[in-house]
C-alpha cells in the first residue's frame, strides 16, 4: 500500500477476496468500464458511485480507501470522507458482484466446454462488473468502430465537460460520470463533436434527450426487473444502439447475465474454434442472434461472463 495516493484518503479497508474470484487487472483494464487507470503498480484509481476510490489487490484480499468531495475552494488535497464501512463494502461487493461464485462457474464452463478449460487457467478471476445503468450506456454508444484507449479518452472529456468534479489527486481531478440532464442541453452535440466525438455526438445527446422524455433514469434502472428480451428491445429504440452496444448494456449494468455481445471477433471465435456454420461473409441480424443462442446453450444462464472470458 506504500504506493497509494497521498490526497487525504479515509483509512484503507479490506474485503477477503481470493484472485480466482476476481483479478483487478483483468478486468478493469479489459473494456467493461473506461474510469479506471493503473495509478501505480498494482494500483487501480477510479470513480464509482461518484466518489474516488484506490484498490489494490494483496494476497487473499482486496484492499480499498474512497477519497472525500472536495471542500467549497479550488485546489488539492482532497478532503477525506468519513464513510459508512458497511457501505463502502457493500458497493464495492455490489459493483463486482463478489456474491457469485466465480471458481464454481469456472469449472461448470470447462466441464460443458473444452475450449473454455483450454484458456481459462491463463485468465483467472474474470467476473461482470454491475455498472450504473446511464454511465455504462452512454460510454457504450462512444464504443463503436473505436479502441479502449481512445474510448477512455473520450469518455474522461466527457466526464471533465459535463460532470461534477469530485477531488483531485496528485495534481490529477476527478469528474462524476454527466447526469442525463447534463446532456440534454441544446448544445450538448455540438459540444460533444468539439471534443471530438465526431458522429457519436448525435447519438449521446439523441439518446440522452429520449431517456429523459421517455423511461427517465429511473425507468433504465427498472429495466434491471424485466426480461432480457424486453430490455434489449426498449435499448435498440435508442439512437446509436444496436444489438451489440445493447447486449453490453444488459449485462454490464443490467442484470442480464445471459446476454453475450458479438462482434466480428466473437463471430469469427464461434466459426473458426466452435464449428458455428453461419453462412454469408457478415455479422448479419441472423448470425447474431445464432451464435448468441449458441453460447447460451453451451455455457448456460450466465454466457455473458464465460463470453467476457
Amino acid at each position: 500500500l506504500r504506493d497509494a495516493p497521498s490526497a487525504c484518503p479515509a483509512l484503507w479497508r479490506c474485503l477477503p477476496c481470493p484472485p480466482a474470484e476476481l483479478r483487478l487487472d483483468l478486468v478493469l483494464s479489459s473494456g467493461q468500464s473506461f474510469r479506471w487507470w493503473e495509478s501505480s503498480p498494482g494500483a487501480w484509481t477510479g470513480v464509482l458511485g461518484n466518489r474516488v476510490w484506490t484498490l489494490r489487490q494483496d494476497g487473499d484480499r482486496l484492499w480499498y480507501t474512497v477519497y472525500g468531495e472536495e471542500e467549497e475552494r479550488d485546489g488539492c488535497p482532497a478532503k477525506a470522507a468519513k464513510l459508512d464501512a458497511a457501505e463502502t463494502d457493500r458497493i464495492l461487493r455490489d459493483y463486482f458482484q463478489l456474491d457469485v461464485g466465480l471458481s464454481a462457474l469456472y469449472r461448470a464452463w470447462g466441464t460443458a466446454d473444452p475450449q473454455f478449460r483450454r484458456v481459462a487457467s491463463d485468465f483467472p478471476g474474470v467476473r461482470v462488473l454491475r455498472q450504473d445503468p446511464v454511465e455504462c450506456l452512454f460510454s457504450f454508444i462512444c464504443t463503436s468502430n473505436n479502441h479502449i484507449s481512445r474510448i477512455t479518452a473520450m469518455i474522461e472529456r466527457l466526464c471533465q465537460a459535463f460532470g461534477r468534479r469530485l477531488c483531485c489527486l496528485d495534481s490529477r481531478p476527478f469528474h462524476a460520470f454527466p447526469s442525463l440532464s447534463a446532456l440534454t442541453g441544446a448544445d450538448a452535440e455540438a459540444r460533444l463533436r468539439e471534443l471530438g466525438f465526431g458522429y457519436r455526438a448525435k447519438f449521446v445527446s439523441g439518446s440522452a434527450r429520449a431517456i429523459a422524455e421517455g423511461l427517465g433514469t429511473e425507468g433504465l434502472c427498472q429495466l434491471r426487473s424485466v426480461p432480457y428480451a424486453e430490455a434489449r428491445r426498449v435499448l435498440c429504440a435508442l439512437p446509436g444502439v444496436g444489438a451489440k452496444v445493447a447486449d453490453c448494456v444488459c449485462l454490464l449494468s443490467l442484470d442480464k447475465a445471459e446476454a453475450v455481445p458479438v462482434d466480428t471477433h466473437v463471430w469469427h471465435i464461434a466459426r473458426q474454434r466452435y464449428g458455428v456454420g453461419l453462412g454469408g461473409k457478415s455479422l448479419t441480424p441472423r448470425a447474431y442472434q445464432e451464435i448468441g443462442d449458441f453460447f447460451r446453450g453451451l455455457w448456460g444462464p450466465r454466457a455473458g461472463w464465460a463470453q467476457a472470458v
